[in-house]
């Protein structure tokens, strides 16, 4: 009785003719192998009628596993294999189903079997290879790899992964026959030179390894890279003489060749020789020639050295000065400098310079110019802040930093209507990405902006979404709070929009000041005192509004006297036209100001 094994549901459709596997040795760039189309291969000791009922039992099987009838397919190709055991492309098929159903010693006995009786068919063989080499089989994969080669002796691609075959198994005289092998299908090459060079340096042939390299040289005689590298290997294996020779040879014919000139400097360095080794430094840090990326290493290499031998920043500096005032193909350079001169502290209006000259190479650059903002900041220098930040928004429109500055800018400069325009731009650019406390504090400002136009509906809206982006943005709880109980109205939110602020800065005179105003508010004029004494006592610079508040709570508190003497202080402190606080003293009452009705 003919044993069914379970073929599973999700095997994905596979071809007979090939089984993808992923496969580490692949070299990419190497000539494809072409395809071998499978057909039924019958032979010829069947009967008639037995090799008629293979192709239709094999043509069936095909049809079913296109159709997805996995269970179907693979019984039929097993009754393939009871009318024609020795045929292989079943053989191929069957091993894919033994793969999916995870029998790996079936599925590689019937790969190799296909192989062993198809030596000439490149599908099975590689197939068979690549199975090998991920079961770490790389033996048996060299050999059928090699039996691959000698079918196809064009397919570099096979002759690829033969090479990291023998370089796996450490076998170096078949690692550079297999370069040869390649070397005569493609020419020679530096990719091909390079690897040899580095067989014959793992076996310590240093004859042959410099062999390679001068033969290399020799058949690109107006290359003189080849010769600098020439060089390079004399002075790595200590011919110091023979290596200068080459670099001078190299450099009499192409005096600007930076190559040559990076191992001159190597040279100077081997030898210690430190004023050439600056000279030369300098020379490649000043060459048109020079890349920007080794231009970069070479100053972080002078700056390295210069700190080591004590840090003598002016030397550095000169260097900087020297290179900076050549045109430049980017902000790299001017970068190092400017942080060069932070770490060396140096004043900050020197460092502005050079992150002006980061930005007329590169005009968006975010960083020099945040660097610049922060100093006008600094300054107060409103009108500077200004100008850095429109070109800013120009080149950086979904930047949300560029708004704040300008928008803070304006608003410092009492042109109200422009920071809220700037602030309202600035809020559209807004996303989850942004920084949740700057969209906040654009909100809050534009709450107070709008509030001291009389729009309060408007305010306490900009304020909503103030909180809904920062929950504890403290100066706008504290400001939302106070307005509100100005305005006599949602008490209770004011109060605990301002406990959160009371809390979080238990010493802040104003956040104080505001608690006990709505507390005030609120006739709870006892507690309202104790909040407007802590505030008192938290700064001996209060505003006269707060001085005014104490004297008002302090008359509810039927304590006139003091609160008379509260009144006068801060009628003394402001600008003494305050009409409402001389009528308070005159009256010797407390009376509310209209504007809070």
């Amino acid at each position: 009785m003919r044993v069914r094994r379970h073929i599973p549901q999700g095997l994905l459709r596979l071809t007979v003719v090939a089984v993808c596997v992923v496969v580490c040795l692949s070299v990419a760039g190497r000539k494809k192998p072409k395809k071998v189309p499978l057909q039924p291969v019958v032979s010829t000791t069947l009967s008639e009628n037995d090799s008629k009922r293979f192709r239709y039992f094999y043509l069936e099987a095909i049809r079913q596993q296109q159709q997805g009838n996995y269970a179907a397919a693979y019984d039929l190709f097993t009754h393939c294999l009871e009318i024609q055991p020795t045929a292989p492309e079943v053989h191929f098929a069957r091993s894919s189903y033994f793969s999916e159903m995870h029998d790996d010693s079936l599925m590689l006995a019937s790969m190799e079997e296909a192989a062993r009786l198809r030596p000439d068919n490149d599908t099975y063989l590689e197939r068979l290879g690549q199975v090998y080499i991920k079961t770490h089989a790389y033996d048996k994969a060299t050999e059928v790899y090699e039996r691959l080669s000698a079918n196809n002796p064009g397919r570099t691609d096979v002759l690829s992964v033969l090479l990291q075959l023998y370089q796996v198994n450490q076998d170096f005289d078949k690692v550079v026959s297999t370069l040869e092998r390649i070397e005569t299908i493609e020419g020679s090459s530096e990719e091909i030179t390079l690897s040899k060079m580095q067989v014959y340096a793992m076996q310590g042939d240093t004859k042959k390894e410099f062999s390679e390299l001068r033969t290399l040289a020799r058949q690109h005689p107006n290359d003189y890279n080849y010769r600098v590298m020439m060089g390079n290997w004399l002075l790595q294996h200590g011919k110091e003489k023979e290596a200068l020779a080459e670099y001078n040879a190299v450099l009499k014919k192409e005096p600007d060749n930076i190559m040559a000139q990076m191992s001159l400097l190597d040279y100077y360095k081997s030898q210690q020789q430190d004023s050439l080794v600056k000279a030369q430094t300098e020379a490649l840090l000043l060459g048109k020639n020079t890349e920007p990326e080794s231009k970069m290493l070479l100053m972080r290499q002078f700056i390295s050295n210069s700190e080591a031998t004590g840090g003598d920043s002016c030397e550095v500096l000169r260097l900087f000065g020297k290179i900076l005032e050549q045109p430049q193909q980017d902000a790299s350079m001017a970068e190092l400098c400017a942080a060069y001169m932070s770490i060396k502290k140096m004043p900050e209006d020197t460092i502005n310079t050079v992150y002006e000259h980061i930005l007329e190479i590169a005009p968006d650059h975010v960083g020099a110019r945040v660097e610049l903002l922060q100093s006008a900041w600094r300054d107060k220098n409103y009108d500077r802040v200004v100008a850095l930040s429109k070109p800013a928004i120009e080149y950086s429109p979904d930047n949300i930093l560029f708004y704040y500055f300008l928008g803070l800018a304006y608003s410092q400069k009492d042109e109200t209507d422009l920071a809220l325009d700037t602030f309202r731009k600035g809020v559209d650019q807004a996303n989850e990405e942004s920084n949740k406390a700057i969209v906040s504090d654009f909100y809050s400002i534009m709450g107070d902006i709008l509030h001291e136009k009389g729009k309060y509906q408007e305010a306490y809206a900009a304020y909503d979404s103030c909180l809904q982006w920062k929950a504890d943005n403290i100066g706008c709880l504290n400001n939302y709070a106070y307005y509100l109980s100005v305005q006599g109205k949602d008490l209770a939110k004011a109060e605990q929009m301002s406990y959160r602020t009371v809390k979080a800065e238990p010493s802040n005179a104003t956040y104080l000041d505001t608690y006990a105003w709505i507390l005030f508010k609120q006739q709870r004029y006892a507690e309202a005192r104790i909040y407007i004494d802590q505030a008192l006592a938290a700064d001996s610079t209060v505003s006269e509004v707060i001085i005014e508040h104490a004297g008002d709570i302090y008359m509810m508190n039927n304590e006139s006297e003091k609160a008379m003497d509260y009144w006068q202080q801060a009628l003394d402190k402001g600008d003494g036209d305050n009409a409402l606080l001389q009528r308070k003293i005159k009256l010797k009452k407390y009376i509310e100001d209209p504007i809070e009705k």
